[in-house]
């Protein structure tokens, strides 16, 4: 009898695995585990990019060249202006060396509110200092300093950039800063220090080529043209390529980043869109004066830069998005890392 048991306890076992096998293989297989978020441009941007240099090939090409005896320049004539964008150019190299290695060797990991604050206000420090020293030196006042009046007009814009135009990449894009830091209306105070010396090298990069183009072609319909095409194509690449260098900085991210790189990259073109032309035209030999004189002119002249890319921006979010704007930042507050802001 006991014999006859273990018999059967045998069979049962076995016939319960051959159940289980059989059960295995008619079920689903289990889900693969999910692949990392790729943080590369889609392959979509390779045809952005065509449409864009075609488009520029074909302007270039109908091009007229211009009176004889004119210089084709892409720095501005010897002078004061000379002397600051050269600086500026000279400048850049340093504070995207400092971002590099700081990116590289993740030392943003160990930073904290304070150590963002430093960091980015000791890179934009020196772009002010300097005009703030050279006013002081030769006695002439500040607003006939071109030096001291591109800077106030940078830092205007950049200011009403991150207070009002962050807002709509929060809404639009669903856009999130997550380091440790100090906030002014939900936007890291960093990022209110970061942006002057970003948008100081993007205008003066962006003078180079409308410069060039001003001077390299027959005045005209169709130099006209190219310099507006300039214009949009130096925006979209200028807002692309900030998106891609930053893409693996985690503390800075977008819920769709495949918009984030299209849509995202022409909605951020809109604040250069107004910004390039507008600045270029600053003290520019042979340009109509938008500034006035003074400080307080170019004061005026970026607040007016300002309210224009703030129409433009809520007119897309209507049109192409129609998502609502919500701000729901506060006048001070502090987060910790691996937080959004109260909005």
């Amino acid at each position: 009898g006991e014999e006859r048991r273990v018999g059967i306890a045998g069979r049962n076992a076995l016939a319960q695995h051959m159940l289980n096998a059989i059960a295995s293989l008619l079920s689903s297989p289990p889900p693969p585990p999910p692949q990392p978020v790729s943080k590369l441009p889609p392959f979509e941007q390779l045809y952005i990019f065509a449409a864009l240099i075609a488009g520029l090939l074909l302007l270039l090409a109908a091009q007229r060249p211009p009176p004889k005896g004119t210089v084709a320049r892409w720095l501005p004539a010897p002078g004061e202006k000379r002397v600051y964008e050269t600086w500026v150019l000279w400048y850049s190299i340093v504070w995207m060396g400092a971002f590099g290695v700081i990116i590289a060797l993740e030392l943003y990991e160990e930073f904290t509110a304070a150590t963002y604050f430093l960091v980015c206000g000791g890179l934009a420090a020196p772009l002010v200092l300097r005009e703030l020293a050279r006013g002081g030196a030769d006695g002439r006042p500040l607003g006939e300093r071109h030096g001291a009046r591109a800077q106030l007009w940078i830092a205007i814009f950049g200011f009403i950039g991150n207070y009002w135009y962050t807002h709509y990449f929060y809404c639009v894009l669903r856009a999130r800063y997550t380091v440790p830091a100090w906030r002014l209306n939900d936007v890291p105070i960093c990022m209110y220090l970061a942006t002057h010396f970003y948008f100081s090298s993007y205008h003066v990069f962006a003078n180079l080529a409308l410069r060039r183009v001003a001077t390299g072609f027959a005045p005209g319909n169709l130099r006209t043209a190219l310099f507006a095409y300039v214009v949009c194509a130096l925006s979209y690449a200028t807002a692309f390529m900030e998106t891609l260098t930053i893409s693996h900085f985690p503390y800075y991210d977008f819920e769709d980043r495949h918009m984030a790189y299209t849509l995202g990259s022409a909605f951020y073109g809109i604040y250069f869109l107004v910004s390039f032309p507008v600045y270029y035209a600053l003290d520019e030999p042979g340009n109509t004066p938008l500034e006035g004189t003074g400080l307080r002119g170019v004061a005026l002249s970026s607040l007016g830069a300002g309210m224009l890319v703030l129409l433009l921006l809520d007119l897309t979010r209507l049109a192409a998005a129609g998502a609502p704007l919500t701000i729901g930042g506060k006048l001070w507050e502090v987060t910790p890392k691996g937080l959004a802001g109260s909005a």
